[in-house]
């Protein structure tokens, strides 16, 4: 090796204890021979090998570049940064976040294994427990987001899962991660924390107890609306042992493309969660004053049942999505007023996403919830007249003269 290398390899060892702005800007695998400063991207499906005995080594350890299905360096720096940002000792990345709960599915569980998850998250983790998974035997309990005691009563001796979303899609319930931790851990289960809303910028749910932080990066972590991708964070044992495996065989892999994109959004993460977090709370304020709104969710309002929780749990900070419930005389007349709103925006953008850059409205009881069950719906707290709200970095006046289209006029319906 020249002295050339090894003092490129030298300097792509970081120095402990650096702060995670730091980390979410310069953790990354070592340069390339050609010292680029951005990471570079290795769009290459396979990785040719010096020889026949080297290439039979590389297999069989399964950590070097052989296939881009099982390891891709641009997908391996990414994975290297959301660790560090976590606080878990590695992570593996995936085609987006569903798979990443998908992932956790195959990897720990089997038939007649029971899982206990909050009633309160994304309506596709709900379609994927209690409706995919038992098919295969896997049974699921569904829970109150806040109240400990459900999640105690809802324990068996067949247990091995506990699942939270927090804060939540939409309603922004926030759990308390450590608590459910050491539930889980002494009825012999596991905890999963989806950490899609807050991001490692605001909480670190391992350091809180959790064995598992799962991400749909194609949210804040991307935060341009992009691309898609997804995450787990965990111990070496469980992402390098447990689900290294699984990844290989089934295929869940995220593009290295994606992971480049996705790197890219992450140095700039800690930035705008700040200030959307700030315009989210400033929005929810402006609502909270508004008299066709009946409730606002936001865990930065005080009035939210779990305020001093979220600020404890996620820096001070309580992000950037909210959503509100209008006044209305029946289910048909909120589903009409909310549709009203959302189609009198001119700036706001009516999509299925959030943690974009841009300010998102969306209704959720026919886009994110709209496959559940009308029941499963009302347990979640879905209504018709409920609407959320992604806050971008648009000016906040903006945001709220937007609303204001449709709110000042409502009474014309």
């Amino acid at each position: 090796m020249s002295h050339d290398e090894e003092r490129r390899l030298q300097r792509a060892q970081l120095p402990e204890g650096l702060r995670p702005e730091t980390l979410a800007v310069r953790t990354a695998l070592a340069p390339s021979q050609h010292g680029e400063n951005s990471e570079a991207l290795f769009l290459t499906s396979t990785f040719v090998q010096p020889n026949a005995e080297e290439s039979a080594r590389r297999f069989a350890a399964s950590e070097d570049f052989t296939y881009s299905r099982t390891s891709n360096p641009t997908v391996r720096s990414l994975e290297a940064r959301l660790a560090a940002m976590e606080g878990t000792e590695a992570a593996i990345a995936t085609s987006t976040g569903m798979s990443a709960i998908l992932l956790v599915c195959m990897g720990l569980l089997k038939a007649g294994d029971h899982v206990v998850c909050s009633r309160s998250v994304f309506g596709s983790t709900i379609n994927l427990f209690a409706k995919e998974f038992g098919k295969f035997g896997v049974e699921t309990s569904f829970v109150s987001q806040t109240d400990l005691q459900e999640w105690r009563d809802a324990i068996r001796p067949n247990t091995r899962l506990f699942f939270a979303e927090t804060p939540t899609n939409p309603l922004t319930e926030v759990c308390d991660i450590s608590a459910l931790a050491d539930m889980a851990h002494a009825a012999g289960a596991m905890l999963v924390v989806d950490n899609t809303y807050a991001t490692p910028a605001l909480q670190q749910p391992a350091k809180m107890g959790a064995d598992l932080v799962m991400h749909s990066a194609t949210k804040f972590m991307d935060g341009q609306g992009r691309v898609m991708a997804g995450a787990l964070c965990g111990s070496n044992a469980l992402i390098k042992d447990v689900f290294g495996p699984v990844m290989r065989t089934l295929g869940m892999v995220l593009a290295p493309f994606n992971a480049w994109v996705i790197l890219k959004g992450l140095e700039t993460l800690n930035l705008r969660m700040r200030a959307q977090s700030e315009s989210a709370l400033a929005v929810a304020k402006w609502l909270e004053a508004r008299p066709e709104v009946a409730r606002v969710y936001c865990p930065s309002l005080p009035s939210h049942p779990q305020h001093e929780l979220a600020m404890r749990q996620q820096s001070g900070q309580g992000g950037a999505v909210l959503s509100f419930e209008l006044r209305a005389d029946s289910p048909d007349a909120a589903r009409a007023a909310a549709f009203h709103i959302i189609d009198s925006t001119r700036v706001l953008s009516i999509a299925t996403n959030l943690g974009d850059t841009k300010s998102i409205i969306t209704h959720p009881a026919t886009t994110s919830h709209g496959r559940l069950s009308e029941a499963q719906r009302q347990a979640a707290g879905i209504s018709q007249g409920l609407i959320r709200l992604s806050v971008g970095l648009e000016h906040v006046d903006d945001i709220t003269d937007d609303l204001l289209r449709g709110l000042s006029t409502l009474k014309s319906l």
